[in-house]
């Protein structure tokens, strides 16, 4: 047994499986809607790549620093997004919610507050994290208002962090939620959740 170990989580707006290789056309479409990888400051993979990006997140899975997961809408029962527990620290129980990506027509509707609430939950109460963070490019206002949305603080932003494909570096805006601010956010989170059902 590992401490990151495979699961699936659902309620009734999505589901977030092992991501898989049965998922590629679904994310493919879902990478179209908006043309997403155009946005240079995400890392959101071309339609070519994401058979490549599936294969990558699934061989970090296999050395147990990451769980990848496809977001697979229930009413529709089509994967939108991709999202995944990462850098996963089992002896300082903390982990990262992080690569995530949603189609562009799914954004805004609540279903990233149903993604999180999922995730934080498991990460809070079935692995007892102390903490999970959450890291985004500096200029990704998007990215970073979702994140404040959901209850996390910025815990600082480390300065030329990566390099990134086009050449840039990255300023990383870290944030986190910490175990003792979980029944607050959870709280937050619910009622949020609710109101999207």
């Amino acid at each position: 047994m590992t401490w990151l170990e495979p699961v699936t989580l659902s309620n009734s707006r999505i589901c977030l499986e092992l991501l898989d290789q049965r998922h590629h056309d679904e994310l493919v479409e879902a990478t179209n809607d908006g043309e997403l990888w155009k946005l240079w400051y995400t890392s959101v993979p071309r339609p070519d790549d994401v058979a490549a990006e599936i294969e990558r997140r699934l061989e970090l899975c296999r050395q147990h620093s990451m769980l990848p997961f496809a977001i697979v809408e229930q009413s529709s029962g089509r994967a939108v997004g991709m999202t995944t527990f990462m850098n996963a620290d089992a002896a300082n129980r903390r982990i990262e919610i992080g690569s995530t990506w949603f189609r562009r027509s799914t954004q805004r509707t609540g279903l990233n507050t149903h993604c999180k609430l999922l995730m934080l939950t498991h990460a809070f109460e079935t692995l007892d994290c102390i903490a999970v963070e959450f890291c985004t490019h500096f200029f990704n206002r998007q990215s970073r208002a979702g994140i404040e949305r959901l209850g996390a603080k910025l815990d600082g932003i480390l300065r030329s962090h990566q390099l990134l494909a086009d050449g840039s570096l990255r300023d990383t805006c870290v944030y986190s939620i910490i175990a003792a601010e979980w029944p607050a956010v959870k709280a937050h989170l619910t009622f949020q959740a609710a109101r999207t059902r």
